[in-house]
């Protein structure tokens, strides 16, 4: 079984901010598979979680306890659901990429990301792939902090949707394909953009 995580926070005035556009991906796949959130076995509190089974198993989860603790549910999921880290693909904001740009890794540090340095310390390890999804970093004068927790900007809007369905479209890439596949793709469409401006 595959597991795929967004970061996010809960609670309705975090829903269309930056920092939730990883939950935005996961429920975009949901919606597309006409699945709906649950929550998660007592085992594993504070996430909510969907099912999938099929030729090719899968579950979504949004965990529950707040950007900075994200690593208390994922651990939790992945020991309940024995998920081993090559099959766990955590999807979260990024301030290091421009907005709509993403960015796949099989592994690797934390980097600045609190939610993604909670998953580090709790897994005891970073080699899990994830996906990376540029919300670049805004006003220089801005504090970052209240950049990620805003909403996205009105010139913003009309590429989100499309944004949100390419990151949906590799998480599910990974699901059916694996990681390398995601890589190739979707780094080397990421390359191609940047050689083009």
């Amino acid at each position: 079984m595959k597991l795929i995580v967004g970061l996010g926070n809960p609670g309705r005035e975090y829903r269309e901010t930056r920092h939730n556009i990883g939950f935005m991906a996961v429920d975009e796949i949901a919606r597309r598979h006409h699945l709906t959130f649950a929550m998660a076995p007592s085992q594993v509190p504070d996430a909510f979680v969907v099912k999938r089974f099929g030729v090719d198993p899968l579950l979504l989860a949004k965990p529950l306890t707040y950007m900075n603790r994200s690593g208390d549910a994922v651990s939790a999921l992945a020991r309940y659901y024995g998920i081993v880290p090559a099959d766990l693909l955590v999807v979260y904001d990024d301030i290091d990429l421009p907005f709509t740009k993403l960015r796949a890794r099989a592994r690797g540090s934390a980097g600045t990301h609190n939610g993604m340095r909670s998953v580090v310390e709790r897994l005891g390890t970073t080699e899990f792939p994830r996906l990376r999804l540029g919300v670049g970093r805004g006003d220089a004068r801005r504090n970052l902090a209240d950049h990620v927790l805003a909403k996205f900007e009105p010139d913003e809007q009309s590429d989100l949707e499309g944004f949100i369905a390419r990151a949906a479209d590799a998480a599910e890439m990974f699901a059916a394909d694996g990681i390398s596949q995601v890589m190739n793709v979707y780094n080397a469409e990421a390359a191609d953009s940047a050689d083009a401006n």
